[in-house]
C-alpha cells in the first residue's frame, strides 16, 4: 500500500503518517450494552415524568386549538443565506425583540440542520466509498457535495455571548427489514440508536460574519435485539472557524466519520438516507474531510478566493485512497446580489493497490446569486481531466454542483442539491466511478407544534476502468424516500416518526438491494 496526502473536494485531513490512520481506524466501544440500556431507561422515565408534571402544570405554550398571543412569537422566517463564494462568512440575522413569554422555537431549533449547507468544498452525507458539504457535502460523504440538505433557520442567540454551548441527546427506535442491504441474505431485526450531541463554540458561531470556532461531537451506538454481533459504535466530529479582519476571510472545516455501519451519516443525518453503495453491506469506513477557503479583496468588486481541499476515505482491509488538492479563483460581484467566478483546481489522488494512481485538473465556472431573502441559488460547472499512472488515456468528464434554497411561506422550506463527481472504488480494483445525484427535501411547519418533511434522493454511480485490459461494467440506481413527522412537545421535547424506503438497482445483481425503516424517536435538547 502506498502512503502519501489527501484531500479535495469530498475528503480531507493529513495523513504524513499511515500509522496515524490505522490509529483511528480502530474504533473502540467504551460503552457497553448494560449501560447504553440503562441511560436509554432514564431516558424515557424522563420523557414520562415530563408528561405527568405537564398534567397538573398549566401549559407554558399555546395548546394547538388556542390562537397564540402576542407574547409568544412564532417561529422566524429569517434564513440563513446560502454561503457565497463572494462572502465566506454571513451576516448576523437580526436577533428578535424579547417577549414577556418563551417564544415557541424555530424550525432550526426543534430539528437543527448542518451549517455552510452549499459550500464549495465536499461534505459527506453521499453514497460512495471515499460523508457534506461536510456541508454536509460534497462528495458522497463529503461536502461539496451538496447532498446535505436539512438546511433550516438561522437560530439567533437572542443576546450577546462569547461562549456558547449546546446539548442534545437522541433516542430512536427502528424497525430495518435488511439489515444487511444485502441482495440475498435478507434479515430483518429491531435496533435502538442513542445518539448524544455536544456542540462548544467561542465568537460568531451563529451569524459567522466575524472570527469564531465551533466544535460538534456526536458519538451514535446502534444496539440489534437478535444480532447483537452487528452492534455498531459510530463517531461524528466537526470543527469549523473563521476570520475576518475586513480584506482578508479565512474559514476551515473539518469533518471527521468513525463508521462501523452500512451508512455514509453525518450529524445533520443519521437515518441512514445515503447508504455505502460502493461496499453494498456493513462496513468499517473512516472518512476525514479538510476545507480551507481564503478570500482576498481586491477592488470594492473583485476578489480572489484561494482553495486547499484534503479528503481521506480509509478502509481497513480494503481499498483506501488520499486525495489532496488545491485551487484559485477570481470573483466579480455583477450585481449587489450577484457575483461570478472563474477558476480551477489541480489535485493529486494516491489509491491503494493495485488501483493506479492518480492526477486531475479541472476548469469551472460558478455562480451565487442571493435572489431575496428567502430565496438562494448556488452554482458551479465545468470540465476535470483526469490522468492514471498506468496505461491507460486520459479520461474526460463534465462536474457540476448546484445548491437551491426557497423559503416561499412562513414555516415552509424546500431545499435541492444536484451535481457531479469521481471517486475511487474501495472494493473494485482498478475502478473509479462517475456519481451524479440529485436529492431534494421539503419542510412544513403546521399548528406550531408539528413538523412534515419529505425527502427523495437519486444517484447514478457508472465504474469506468483506470488501467486497460479491465472490464467496468458496474452501474448502479439508488433512490430512496423518507417522509417524516416531528411534534414540538415542549421547548426541550420532541417526539417523531419517519419511514424510509431505500433501493439500488445495479447491473451486476450482487450489489442490488431495497430496504424499508419504520422508525420513531425522541429529542431532549438542553
Amino acid at each position: 500500500m502506498r502512503t502519501g496526502f489527501a484531500s479535495i473536494i469530498r475528503r480531507f485531513a493529513s495523513f504524513p503518517l499511515r500509522t496515524s490512520i490505522e490509529s483511528a481506524g480502530e474504533i473502540s466501544r467504551p460503552v457497553g450494552r448494560p449501560t447504553l440500556a440503562f441511560v436509554a431507561g432514564i431516558f424515557f422515565a424522563a420523557v414520562l415524568a415530563a408528561q405527568a408534571q405537564e398534567s397538573v402544570e398549566p401549559d407554558v405554550l399555546p395548546s394547538l386549538a388556542e390562537p397564540s398571543s402576542s407574547a409568544e412569537s412564532l417561529p422566524s422566517t429569517s434564513t440563513e443565506p446560502l454561503p457565497a463564494s463572494s462572502q465566506s462568512l454571513p451576516s448576523i440575522a437580526p436577533e428578535p425583540l424579547p417577549s414577556s413569554a418563551p417564544a415557541v422555537p424555530s424550525s432550526e431549533e426543534a430539528f437543527p440542520s448542518s451549517t455552510d449547507p452549499w459550500s464549495s468544498s465536499t461534505n459527506y452525507t453521499a453514497a460512495q466509498t471515499n460523508a457534506i458539504p461536510p456541508p454536509r457535502a460534497a462528495g458522497p460523504y463529503g461536502s461539496v457535495d451538496n447532498k446535505n440538505v436539512f438546511v433550516g433557520e438561522a437560530i439567533p442567540s437572542g443576546e450577546s455571548r462569547r461562549f456558547h454551548y449546546h446539548l442534545q441527546l437522541t433516542v430512536r427506535g427502528v424497525w430495518d427489514d435488511n439489515i444487511f442491504i444485502s441482495h440475498t441474505n435478507r434479515v430483518s431485526d429491531y435496533y435502538f440508536a442513542i445518539e448524544p450531541e455536544i456542540t462548544i463554540g467561542f465568537g460568531d458561531i451563529e451569524g459567522r460574519s466575524s472570527s469564531y470556532l465551533r466544535l460538534d461531537y456526536m458519538p451514535s451506538a446502534i444496539l440489534f435485539v437478535d444480532h447483537s454481533d452487528e452492534d455498531a459504535f459510530n463517531q461524528l466530529i466537526h470543527l469549523e472557524g473563521g476570520y475576518n479582519s475586513g480584506r482578508l476571510r479565512l474559514s476551515l472545516f473539518e469533518d471527521i466519520a468513525l463508521l462501523e455501519s452500512a451508512n455514509l451519516n453525518s450529524i445533520s443525518d443519521t437515518t441512514g438516507l445515503w447508504a455505502n453503495t460502493d461496499a453494498s453491506g456493513p462496513t468499517r469506513v473512516n472518512i476525514f474531510n479538510t476545507r480551507l477557503r481564503a478570500d482576498y479583496d481586491l477592488t470594492g468588486k473583485v476578489f480572489l478566493q484561494g482553495e486547499f481541499d484534503s479528503s481521506i476515505f480509509f478502509y481497513p482491509n480494503h481499498i483506501s485512497s488520499y486525495l489532496v488538492s488545491g485551487g484559485l479563483y477570481i470573483y466579480y460581484n455583477w450585481l449587489p446580489k450577484v457575483s461570478v467566478g472563474v477558476g480551477g483546481t489541480f489535485g493529486y489522488d494516491w489509491v491503494d493497490d493495485p488501483t493506479s494512481d492518480q492526477t486531475f485538473e479541472q476548469v469551472n465556472a460558478r455562480l451565487n446569486y442571493q435572489v431575496t431573502s428567502k430565496f438562494n441559488l448556488y452554482a458551479s460547472g465545468g470540465v476535470e481531466f483526469r490522468q492514471f499512472d498506468g496505461n491507460r488515456g486520459e479520461y474526460t468528464t463534465p462536474v457540476f454542483e448546484v445548491g437551491l434554497t426557497h423559503h416561499p411561506f412562513d414555516g415552509t422550506t424546500f431545499t435541492l442539491a444536484a451535481g457531479r463527481r469521481i471517486y475511487n472504488s474501495g472494493f473494485l480494483a482498478n475502478q473509479d466511478f462517475a456519481t451524479t445525484y440529485i436529492v431534494g427535501r421539503f419542510q412544513q411547519r403546521l399548528f406550531s407544534r408539528v413538523y412534515f418533511g419529505f425527502g427523495g434522493g437519486y444517484e447514478n454511480s457508472d465504474y469506468f476502468a483506470t488501467a486497460r485490459n479491465v472490464s467496468a461494467p458496474r452501474d448502479d440506481d439508488y433512490w430512496f424516500i423518507e417522509p417524516s413527522v416531528d411534534v414540538l412537545i415542549t421547548r426541550w421535547l420532541s417526539t417523531g416518526v419517519y419511514y424510509l424506503h431505500r433501493q439500488d438497482v445495479s447491473s451486476v445483481d450482487f450489489f442490488s438491494f431495497y430496504d424499508n425503516q419504520v422508525g420513531v424517536r425522541a429529542t431532549l435538547r438542553f
